[in-house]
């Protein structure tokens, strides 16, 4: 039940670790007060042995463990791993692998969008987990037996949930279904914020050219100062305020302070002239471009289409038993309504068998949705009807 805290026993479990082809992983971390998360527990699993390994154990080296994340021959096995990927990222500088995320692969294997641990566990292991050490301070030391034994019970399942998935995957030969979602996943860009890209987080309602110069100017500053200092952007300066100051462009400090939402004496001092400084840079910059909302929007008389093809894509994801989100997003329909040679990934690969070829002869007329017995059906029309 302890937790491996010397660098002697953590490279002999690696070693024993880098013995399986596949290993499950988990971590316990906190992030509230910082900007990158702070690593308090690794939990690891093999068809062996289940252990935890406390990374704030004094003199311990994670070194052992980081040469395993990267060995080629030992599949990493994660659920739900962004969150978990991004501490290795921060701490390596690469990205673990190879991996396999059951979140996604239940996506293509008929659990749904975004299945949450507990139900697969359920599902899949006949199993019910004990959540109710889930907002456990995990940086307290030493950590209870009770807080061990929910990490590691956390993990232990994974390694069967692995194996079920696997052998559906095989059944179904949907393998090659997850190889962008695996592209993505591995891509270590998806684990390093663009600064200029900030803004986006905000979801501003507006589209004034100048407006969105200012705010992608003070976005990408507060992105790089919460990092430099590793606390949370809410503590920088909220999102409100943010957008408070983009529609104001206050040019002076006495201005800042009359900002609505800026808090008081902010604008006094360093961080004010910096705010300024970057409204200042936002008026001699273009303004960020805003595709995907230009992209979706939809041409006019086309929204019962898009109503129609949502209806299709739902049934056809539920015959298939694959996620909605992993065929098409809202977007891609509303582009879809206007063209039949979108660029979009529901008209190419796996997709375009499932959906798209489904969703271009509705809109020819090939097809119609009809209610029936109590649920919608989808009807194949003659030709020239």
């Amino acid at each position: 039940m302890q937790p491996i805290t010397t660098t002697d026993a953590l490279a002999a479990l690696c070693q024993r670790l880098a013995s399986h082809p596949y290993i499950a992983i988990d971590t316990e971390f906190l992030r509230e007060r910082t900007y990158y998360p702070i690593l308090c527990l690794v939990q690891v699993a093999s068809h062996d042995e289940a252990v935890a390994i406390d990374p704030m154990a004094e003199g311990l080296s994670l070194d052992p463990l980081y040469e395993l994340m990267a060995n080629p021959k030992v599949l990493k096995v994660f659920h739900a791993a962004r969150q978990d990927i991004e501490i290795f990222v921060h701490k390596t500088g690469q990205v673990p692998g190879p991996l396999f995320d059951t979140q996604v692969a239940a996506m293509v294997c008929g659990f749904g969008d975004s299945v949450s641990y507990e139900t697969l566990v359920a599902k899949l292991t006949g199993e019910r987990l004990d959540k109710s050490s889930r907002f456990s301070d995990w940086s307290h030391r030493p950590l209870t037996d009770r807080q061990l034994t929910y990490a590691l019970a956390d993990v232990v399942p994974l390694c069967k949930i692995y194996e079920r998935m696997e052998k559906r995957l095989e059944v179904t030969g949907r393998r090659a279904w997850l190889a962008e979602e695996w592209a993505l996943l591995t891509n270590i860009g998806t684990y390093q914020p663009n600064p200029d890209d900030a803004w986006r987080r905000l979801k501003p309602k507006t589209a004034k050219p100048k407006v969105l110069a200012l705010l992608a100017e003070l976005a990408a500053w507060r992105e790089l100062e919460a990092q430099r200092r590793d606390v949370p952007r809410q503590r920088i300066l909220k999102d409100e305020a943010l957008l408070d100051i983009a529609h104001q462009g206050p040019k002076t400090l006495a201005e800042l302070s009359r900002v609505r939402l800026v808090p008081q004496g902010f604008a006094e001092g360093k961080l004010g002239a910096e705010v300024l400084a970057a409204v200042e840079r936002g008026r001699h910059r273009p303004p960020p471009k805003m595709e995907d909302e230009a992209r979706f929007e939809p041409p006019p008389g086309r929204i019962p289409l898009v109503d129609l093809l949502k209806v299709l894509l739902k049934l056809r994801c539920e015959d298939y038993e694959v996620a909605q989100k992993l065929v098409a997003s809202s977007g891609d329909i509303e582009v879809l309504a206007a063209s039949d040679e979108a660029d979009i990934p529901a008209l190419h690969g796996w997709r375009r068998e499932v959906f798209g070829d489904a969703a271009l002869k509705l809109k020819a007329g090939g097809l119609a949705l009809a209610g029936r017995n109590g649920r919608i059906e989808v009807i194949e029309l003659p030709a020239g009807s």
